[in-house]
């Protein structure tokens, strides 16, 4: 079995996909939801096109790098792009559930006042 280097993509390759930067302004989480706002539009560069495209249902920032083979800080500049340009809203899988399931603070004080008392 031949193993391959973890960035496949060729430097000067990578430096013009991300205009330079090499740092995303947004942390995307690995596991963060993103979800597509429009379709791609003529001219627009060919990496956001696929963002897009990849996007019409909710896809995690891993599987997006994966599927366009790039490393996963490219993806993060990338989708920081399209998030500015107001193209996609992202989430992140938990950030939903947990604010619902959350018990009121009030109880947790009764809980732990009760705790303390044995």
């Amino acid at each position: 079995m031949t193993l391959r280097p973890v960035d496949t993509g060729a430097p000067d390759r990578l430096y013009t996909v991300t205009g330079g930067r090499s740092r995303s302004a947004d942390s995307f989480d690995l596991v963060t939801l993103v979800v597509s706002e429009c379709r791609p539009t003529a001219g627009m560069q060919s990496e956001h096109a696929r963002i897009l495209d990849l996007c019409r249902h909710p896809t995690a920032v891993v599987e997006i790098a994966a599927e366009l083979s790039l490393p996963v800080t490219v993806v993060r500049i990338l989708l920081d792009d399209l998030r500015a340009m107001g193209r996609i809203t992202a989430r992140h899988p938990r950030t939903a559930a947990s604010h619902a399931a959350l018990p009121d603070s009030e109880l947790l004080k009764e809980v732990l006042h009760g705790l303390r008392k044995l």
